[in-house]
């Protein structure tokens, strides 16, 4: 045995854990430094989305509106949402990720405000849609950004931890939201659901400053890295394989070749299929959590509050549940199948839940295990997005995959809306999610089997 050999294999290994403990010790700083803002704005931006679907409990008790009304109003919001995703993408390219998050959360602020003064079904309406539209960009917004700092292998961990704000929010939004309900009602003249939106919407604007001065666009205007720092972070973008090795440096032959990226995106048929299963999975999770306290209601609980707190638990299960399957599906590369079982479990949960027949723990625990599964899907899909299309083409490709997808969320409550309407029965709902959930999950493995096939060839 040639003895310089050995030495030199015992050097490889060890030079090999080096790399990786530095890199951990690198990313976790900028997660650190990231993260716990971000995951804070996104909070505020979702309780300002889903709070509707508490106050309305109380508004059909002071407004005459209808139940198909605030299915209307719901669903408005990602109709804004659907007309505004991709500009506000395409112009934070341009214009950097500080000026366009600050412009989103402050005017969205606003708005969520006005929301107090609503009186007829028609300023309900367009209250609703402006919402949409001011916030549209943020969430793709981010997780464009996280591809300015993370490499592909390190972007399920921390989409699921970005994504993890949903869960946490929720398991907060209810209590609070039955607390101001219940406490303020008639404080000054007010509705409980007019101090809701009061309460809940001007943190939005003061997050949208503090971000635009503590952020940075890019990992080179960091001042808190040093040069070594922001070169391995650079490094590590520009030899990111999960495109075949083209990284960064594949974007710029990208965007001045013959065909633009966004020709290149539209020509792809791959785009449509992801948004028409996001559609599905979208529109049946957002129908899902805005029924769910009329749900709870319907279990015998009558008081707000109440209401509330029973709504929250479920949510807990689904944090956890969030963040074990972004940390699976990173150690493993493998995001389809991860999907797939997580769907099955949200289905499952919706199953048993109709054969409670209005049992309150057993209710509770089925729903815990569909909040799983939800809570599951949204950071598998993005991971898996952002590992399939090119940086050429992913600001405008996550933007429109979410903008199209989000309209499932505008069709959803609407429908279901007027199915409760009209019918009288509330399950249709859940019958719907179903359906939803089970043709997400057919498309989304259909559409990425060739992928699959070619990663274990």
């Amino acid at each position: 045995m040639n003895p310089s050999a050995t030495i030199t294999q015992g050097i490889k290994p060890r030079q090999a854990t080096a790399d990786v403990d530095a890199d951990n010790a690198l990313y976790s700083k900028v997660s650190w430094r990231l993260l716990p803002l971000l995951l804070l704005c996104y909070m505020v931006a979702y309780l300002d989305r889903i709070n509707i679907g508490y106050a309305q409990i109380q508004m059909k008790q002071t407004l005459d509106f209808g139940t198909a009304a605030y299915g209307f109003g719901a669903g408005l919001f990602f109709i804004g949402y659907f007309l505004f995703e991709v500009p506000s993408n395409l112009l934070l390219e341009k214009i950097g990720t500080r000026k366009t998050l600050m412009r989103i959360m402050v005017i969205w602020g606003i708005i969520a405000t006005a929301m107090a003064w609503v009186t007829t079904p028609m300023q309900f309406y367009v209250a609703r849609f402006l919402l949409g539209a001011f916030e549209a960009g943020f969430f793709p917004g981010v997780i464009l950004y996280f591809t300015y700092w993370y490499p592909s292998a390190r972007r399920g961990r921390v989409i699921s931890i970005f994504l993890s704000a949903v869960m946490g929010m929720a398991v907060v939004a209810g209590p609070l939201c039955g607390a101001i309900l219940k406490y303020m009602n008639g404080i000054d003249g007010l509705h409980g659901w007019q101090w809701l939106f009061l309460i809940q919407g001007p943190p939005a604007c003061i997050l949208g400053l503090i971000l635009y001065f503590y952020l940075q666009d890019k990992p080179a205007d960091a001042k808190w890295l040093s040069d070594a720092e922001k070169a391995r972070l650079q490094h590590n973008i520009d030899n990111d394989t999960s495109h075949g090795g083209g990284g960064h440096h594949g974007a710029h032959k990208g965007s001045h070749g013959h065909k633009t990226p966004l020709s290149l995106l539209l020509r792809d048929p791959k785009v449509y299929f992801l948004s028409l299963a996001y559609f599905m999975m979208h529109g049946a999770t957002y129908l899902f959590v805005f029924w769910m306290p009329t749900v709870i209601q319907g279990l015998g609980v009558q008081d707000v509050l109440h209401v509330g707190v029973y709504s929250a638990l479920p949510f807990i299960a689904g944090l956890f549940g969030m963040i074990a399957f972004g940390a699976s599906s990173d150690k493993f590369r493998e995001r389809r199948w991860h999907f797939f079982i997580a769907t099955g479990l949200a289905i499952i949960g919706l199953v048993v839940t109709l054969q409670m027949h209005g049992h309150l723990e057993g209710s509770l625990i089925s729903l815990a295990f569909t909040l799983v599964g939800l809570a599951a899907l949204p950071p598998l899909f993005f991971a898996l997005v952002s590992d399939y299309l090119s940086p050429a083409v992913a600001a405008g490709g996550i933007a429109l995959i979410s903008s199209l997808g989000n309209l499932g969320s505008a069709a959803s409550p609407m429908l279901a809306g007027l199915l409760t309407q009209y019918t009288g029965n509330k399950h249709y709902s859940i019958y719907l999610v179903l359906g939803m959930l089970v043709l997400s999950v057919i498309v989304l493995m259909l559409a990425t089997l060739r992928k699959a096939k070619a990663q274990r060839a």
